[in-house]
């Protein structure tokens, strides 16, 4: 099983830029940048709290899981 992460679609929704983003949530634009790519093996419940804030969101919104192909 993977986790993908829509923060793209969300962001284009909401006209929010990544710098912007990053500077709210108190990480860098690297740190923001992998973790908006998937390239994270996990995330603070504090950040995803502050992330879902302020794009007025659950985590279901921002999170999905997609099964594997070898079943």
């Amino acid at each position: 099983m993977a986790i993908r992460v829509h923060l793209d679609r969300l962001m284009v929704e909401k006209k929010l830029k990544s710098k912007d983003l990053a500077e709210a949530l108190g990480i860098t634009e690297a740190n923001f940048s992998l973790l908006k790519n998937g390239h994270v093996k996990g995330i603070r419940f504090g950040t995803l709290d502050k992330l879902c804030t302020l794009l007025n969101c659950q985590p279901g919104d921002l999170l999905s899981q997609i099964p594997d192909d070898t079943d």
